[in-house]
Order: C-alpha cells, then sequence, then structure tokens
C-alpha cells in the first residue's frame, strides 16, 4: 500500500508539480520532507533529469536555427505550425517525465506572463529558443527575465517591434511591457506608452533574409523620454542602454512588485489572493532586489498557502498531463514525418485542445489564465470526463504507448472492492478514499464494498476503467 505524505505536505508538492505520484512521493521522503524537497527543488541544475532532457531529440527543429527554420518552409519541408506543435508536444511530455517538477512549473508560469503564441507565421522561428530563455530564468532575477524576454525576437516579432521606427513607432511592445508584464493599468497614461515605443526602437529582426536578430540604430528614436519617473536623455544612435536602464527601472518599480506577487499569490494560493499576503511578497521581492526564489519561499511560509489546500483548478495542460503521470502511461518516441502522426506523442495535442487550450495557443497577449473560474465550466468538465475515460480504458491514443493492465491494479490475488478503491485512491490521489468517493465508485461500478475482487472479476476483466475514470473525475484530481 503506497505511502502517503502528510495532508500539508500533499499541499506544498502538489501546487509545485504536475501531480504526486507514488514516485514523487518517495522523492520527497528521500529529501527529508516536503520542505527540503521544496528547497532542492529550487537549484534545478543540481538534479539529473536525464530521461526529461532526452525527450528533444525526439523533435529535431526544435533546435534549428531561425535562418534554416524560414528556409525549410520557404522550400516546403517542414511548416512553421508543424515545428510550433512539436514545441508544444515537447513541453507536455517534459512536464510528465521531469524530475525537475517546480523549474517546469515556474517555466509555464512565466511563459504565460511574457505570452508569445505559437500560432504566429513568423515568430515561429524564434519561438523554442524563447521558452529555453524563459526557463533559464525561471527561478531566478525578475530584471534579467524582462530584459532578455522582452527584446529577444519571438518578443519582437509577436508585438510588431519589428516595424517601429523613429518616424513611425509601434506601441504594441511598449504599451503591453507596462500593462501585462510589468506595472499594470493605472500606474501610466498616453505619454508613457509612446515614449516606451520610443525608447524600444530599434530593437528588431531581419524579416526578408535570415531572421537574425538586429539592432537598428536607424530606426531608434533619439530625444529625451519619459515614463512614469523614468527619464534619459536618449541621446545616442544606439539605444541599447536607455533600454537596459529602462528595464531595469520597471523591473524594479513597486507596482511592478505588485503585479508579480499578485500573479505568484494567484497561481499558488487562491483567484483573490489576500491583500496583505501580496504586500509582503511585493516586499520581499524588492528587498532581495527582484530575486524569485525568495518570494516564493515567502509564499509557502504564509498562513495564506498552508490554509488554500484544495482551492485552485487544474488548467486543461496540468489536468492531462496529471492523468498521464498517475495512470503511469509510457508514451513512446513516434518515428519521424506521417508516420508517427498517430502516435501518442502527437497526439496528445488532440487530447489537450479537446479539454480547452493547447500550450501556449492562447490568442491574446495576457496569456493563458491562471484563475480557477476560467477552467471551471461545465464543458470543460465534460471534455476532462471524456479524456479521463479514454486514457483510464486505454482506448486513444492506441499507438506508441503502453498502458497499465487492469489486473496490474489490484494490490493482492483478492481484494474487497473498499480496499480496491483505498489503495487506487492513494496511489491516484494521494489521500485515503473517503465514504463520499466508495459510494460514487459502487455506483459507477455496481460494486459492493466488501465484494471481493480477483483477476477473473467482471470489473478487472472489462470495468477497469469505470473505477479508475471515477477517481480521475473527483474533485481531488480536478485541483492541485
Amino acid at each position: 500500500m503506497p505511502e502517503l505524505l502528510s495532508p500539508a505536505a500533499r499541499h506544498l508538492v502538489g501546487r509545485f508539480s504536475y501531480g504526486v505520484t507514488p514516485a514523487l512521493a518517495r522523492d520527497v521522503r528521500r529529501a527529508g520532507g516536503a520542505g527540503a524537497w521544496f528547497e532542492q527543488q529550487l537549484a534545478p541544475g543540481r538534479i539529473h533529469d536525464g530521461a526529461a532532457d532526452r525527450l528533444r531529440g525526439w523533435w529535431p527543429s526544435l533546435d534549428r536555427g531561425p535562418t534554416d527554420l524560414w528556409k525549410r518552409q520557404d522550400r516546403g519541408i517542414e511548416g512553421g505550425w508543424e515545428v510550433m506543435a512539436d514545441y508544444q508536444r515537447w513541453v507536455l511530455l517534459r512536464r510528465m517525465r521531469s524530475r525537475r517538477q517546480l523549474h517546469e512549473v515556474m517555466t509555464e508560469l512565466w511563459e504565460h506572463h511574457f505570452h508569445v503564441p505559437v500560432n504566429g507565421d513568423a515568430q515561429f522561428t524564434w519561438r523554442s529558443d524563447f521558452g529555453t530563455v524563459i526557463r533559464r530564468h525561471a527561478l531566478g532575477r525578475f530584471d534579467e527575465l524582462l530584459r532578455d524576454a522582452v527584446t529577444h525576437p519571438a518578443m519582437l516579432i509577436s508585438l510588431d517591434n519589428v516595424s517601429s521606427t523613429k518616424r513611425f513607432p509601434n506601441e504594441n511592445l511598449g504599451r503591453e511591457l507596462l500593462e501585462l508584464h510589468t506595472v499594470g493599468r493605472g500606474a501610466y497614461d498616453e505619454r508613457d506608452v509612446k515614449d516606451s515605443a520610443r525608447i524600444l526602437t530599434g530593437w528588431t529582426v531581419d524579416m526578408w533574409e535570415t531572421f537574425r536578430r538586429q539592432y537598428d540604430e536607424e530606426a531608434h528614436a533619439r530625444g529625451r523620454v519619459r515614463v512614469m519617473g523614468f527619464r534619459h536623455r536618449n541621446a545616442s544612435a544606439n539605444g541599447r542602454e536607455v533600454t537596459r536602464r529602462y528595464l531595469h527601472y520597471l523591473a524594479h518599480h513597486p507596482a511592478t512588485a505588485r503585479t508579480v506577487a499578485r500573479r505568484l499569490a494567484t497561481k499558488f494560493v487562491r483567484d483573490e489572493p489576500p491583500a496583505e499576503l501580496v504586500a509582503e511578497l511585493a516586499r520581499v521581492y524588492l528587498r532581495h532586489d527582484t530575486e524569485i526564489r525568495p518570494v516564493l519561499r515567502a509564499l509557502v511560509d504564509s498562513r495564506a498557502f498552508r490554509r488554500s489546500a484544495g482551492s485552485k483548478v487544474r488548467d486543461p495542460g496540468e489536468d492531462l498531463v496529471a492523468t498521464y503521470r498517475v495512470l503511469g502511461i509510457d508514451v513512446r518516441r513516434p518515428p519521424a514525418g506521417a508516420a508517427g502522426d498517430k502516435h501518442a506523442a502527437n497526439q496528445l495535442l488532440w487530447q489537450v485542445s479537446g479539454m480547452g487550450v493547447a500550450p501556449f495557443s492562447w490568442p491574446r497577449p495576457d496569456g493563458q489564465p491562471i484563475d480557477s473560474v476560467s477552467w471551471s465550466s461545465p464543458a470543460r468538465l465534460i471534455a476532462s470526463m471524456e479524456v479521463h475515460q479514454s486514457l483510464a480504458a486505454g482506448w486513444w491514443p492506441s499507438v506508441g504507448v503502453r498502458y497499465r493492465r487492469p489486473r496490474a491494479w489490484l494490490p493482492s490475488d483478492t481484494v474487497r472492492f473498499e480496499e480496491l478503491v483505498d489503495d487506487l485512491s492513494r496511489r491516484i490521489l494521494h489521500r485515503r478514499a473517503t465514504p463520499r468517493l466508495l459510494q460514487a465508485c459502487c455506483q459507477a461500478t455496481g460494486c459492493r464494498p466488501r465484494e471481493r475482487i480477483t483477476a477473473d472479476h467482471p470489473l478487472v476483466r472489462w470495468g477497469m476503467y469505470r473505477l479508475l475514470a471515477t477517481l480521475l473525475d473527483s474533485p481531488a484530481h480536478l485541483t492541485r
């Protein structure tokens, strides 16, 4: 019978992972407890993650350069949409397999914050590299994350900075930098947006031949700029330095501190986090020079976090990844080209799209929602239930995948149904079965609590998927 973490430990590990599995619980105990595991996770470079790292090789184009990618699309070898679909598959599978669970969660969080949609005709040339940059800074300093994300070619293309010049400044990136990435609405006015755009002119990409990053001094708008409390002579044609100073100013602004604090509290505590928690996290952020790790430590040490168990609904990606993890589904490497289309590694996108949204496909620059309300509709629930049943039964995907056989879920040759439900609850939900869960399982399968279950029982022969799906459809699995 799987050994359980305490409710408090399960809460901490569950919030900063894609689901508590028996294997993850063993890692937590080996680390010395949930707190020690959390500290280990804050240093992902010290955690061996070979199984997850090898996944990158399944899709070689993720590491091709922008010129090569564009030429392959232009010659009809491989479309940008195909490369981006492979990127989405890779992030889903990496979340399933990685031992650096907290790093994966934080990478996804910031990739939504600095959102560059994968479904763009030109930014695909840089989108995979953009994800790598976000991953590098996910647990570091926010000022460095902001600098490298905002001036990255994928962001420049996505928000039209590549066409922004001193004669015709494009305000998209300058506005979203203020509204979405840093200080938020109400902290700036339209004059600030105009000068924000002027500061960022010059950062561009060769959109005609190489798709390489460039800085065009002829396009940079010189002259004094003022954005809120930031002022600069901006006299040089090379605006890199004024950009650096401007982004540093924004990263260290108290309003940005509140934006970052509120985002973390919304993700890891609840949709409407306590004002006092946001204020405290903002103070920690500023006191530690925009370092993200100290803010996370303060968050998990807060009373609000400890009291928030069960209050966050999993989004479609979190649900799918958690389901594959707890069911122990083994996804194999797909063959290249059309031969791999029906393989599970490639079918993941159909599943998660049907549940609501595929990774980084949110059409607006504000990024995929991180609140619970957005993912709590009846339609979302029904879609999740359909995927849960299909995976529990091993129906689809059916190629390039190995499912656990029904009889392998039996903890012994003969077991009472109520004991089986409790054992499965421990494995899938990481908690003891409640009377309500047992009742639901009895209704779903027609079994009585004390009924003897063996390998030849009808439940095992053709009805185990109903039992597994009932656990997966429970609130304990749909929340984190």
